[in-house]
């Protein structure tokens, strides 16, 4: 079972990972900051999921669409008309909720009455704006609701630029919008929120095949990083559930603390988006297989990961409490790649000759690595500190390194120390956090 849901929650605020935006203010519901520590979890979220789907392959590539795109785009998509969940709205307390996601449809979840909903009616999820000086129906656009159909007006652009042949990817990470009836559950659930999209296309009698092979590759990844497979399924969409364009839709997902619920949708989308689009738009979008001589609409596999609820469940994860001498040690056991600092650099003293010796090691470490300098505390409680946000290693600059130019580095799973001298600590470091890693920086 993952962490306690406050616990993590405390912990993100405490330690700079997330803090509630405008909280000068009084906060925005639903509406967060990440810190100097969540923004390089998140990004490092990012670069593996952009590594194992771009940069490693051959038959994938990436965009970066725009967040405000014509209209015509949502009324090809169907997300003008169908992109809605189901209101409804207590008549005692006034409460709004999803009808959907009450645990008993028929008692208000906030005061507790039962049979006082409202008949449920559709709420249309998506975030409307202006282009203009003057705000009017002429010229009303949309904060886009995910990055998806972005690359489906883009894939010819693509295909013709990049000259893939099927079956190719196109990759996008990006921000979405959603006005969510009620967002909630800290960083799950958000209205502006980050995902993690590729299209996948493919001709259509291999959709079923290439399906069966983004499942496992997408838990696959999750568990290469570190996630327990315990806290991991895959679970396919009943039929009432599918949306009106897919032939089939698992998700992945993950065990939080209030149950299971989903990190990622797979979705065989069929031809629905390409041809959709081609006829509101009257450009030819279906691909011509020279081999074969035929023209037709590629379908689509569609993994789509939300990135900032995929960082919460990498914390969530990764929490853990050890006894250690009668005390106990909070640790984050993020897997190296992802751990927001690689290196803590800890001088033993502010004297001026071991704080020239700290940035003589620090330089260099700084040139490849996210690292810190901690000077403040003892040094048993800056080891415990850098435990609780998941620093795979720390150094230490002692009175002794003075003398015989070595450091001691400290490994944050097994406390482990080992004397290293200082020429070789990038090169020792490089073999403990992987020198393939897209996140190191030369």
């Amino acid at each position: 079972m993952p962490a306690d849901f406050d616990t993590i929650v405390n912990l993100a605020k405490n330690r700079g990972f997330v803090f509630q935006s405008s909280e000068i203010y009084g906060g925005l519901r639903s509406a967060y900051d990440y810190g100097p520590l969540g923004v390089a979890l998140l990004r490092n979220v990012k670069e593996q999921w952009w590594r194992s789907m771009v940069r490693l392959r051959d038959d994938i590539v990436g965009i970066d669409s725009a967040v405000i795109q014509s209209p015509k785009v949502w009324e090809a998509s169907g997300h003008l008309t169908s992109f809605s969940d189901p209101l409804v709205e207590c008549t005692n307390c006034n409460a709004r909720h999803r009808l959907d996601k009450l645990e008993d449809a028929n008692q208000c979840p906030t005061c507790g009455t039962r049979d006082s909903f409202t008949e449920p009616k559709d709420f249309n999820l998506m975030f409307e704006t202006h282009m203009g000086p003057v705000a009017t129906r002429d010229n009303a656009v949309y904060l886009r609701p995910e990055t998806a159909q972005g690359i489906f007006i883009n894939f010819e652009n693509v295909r013709r630029t990049a000259r893939m042949k099927l079956p190719f990817g196109i990759a996008q990470i990006g921000k979405s919008f959603r006005n969510e009836i009620t967002p909630g559950q800290f960083v799950f659930r958000t209205r502006e929120f980050e995902q993690m999209e590729m299209e996948y296309f493919c001709r259509p009698e291999e959709a079923a095949k290439w399906l069966d092979y983004w499942l496992e590759e997408r838990r696959t990844w999750y568990m290469d990083l570190g996630m327990s497979s315990d806290n991991l399924r895959l679970r396919a969409h009943d039929e009432a559930e599918l949306a009106h364009y897919a032939a089939a839709t698992y998700d992945v997902e993950y065990n939080f603390p209030w149950g299971w619920d989903e990190l990622e949708g797979i979705a065989n989308r069929t031809d629905f988006d390409l041809a959709a689009h081609a006829d509101h738009s009257g450009k030819d979008l279906s691909y011509f297989d020279a081999e074969s001589n035929e023209r037709f609409y590629p379908h689509v596999i569609e993994p789509a990961a939300g990135a900032t609820r995929t960082t919460f469940a990498f914390l969530l994860d990764a929490y853990s409490e050890e006894e250690v001498e009668g005390e106990t040690r909070v640790v984050l056991k993020l897997d190296k790649r992802l751990a927001p600092n690689k290196v803590a650099v800890l001088p033993l003293s502010k004297k001026p000759d071991l704080m020239e010796s700290t940035e003589a090691v620090a330089g260099p470490l700084r040139r490849k690595w996210d690292i810190e300098v901690d000077v403040t505390q003892s040094i048993g409680k800056r080891y415990r500190r850098q435990d609780e946000i998941g620093t795979p290693y720390c150094v230490t600059i002692d009175f002794d390194t003075l003398d015989d130019n070595q450091v001691t580095v400290r490994d944050r799973d097994t406390m482990a120390q080992d004397r290293i001298p200082i020429e070789g600590l990038v090169g020792y470091l490089e073999e403990k956090l992987d020198p393939h890693s897209s996140i190191s920086r030369e």
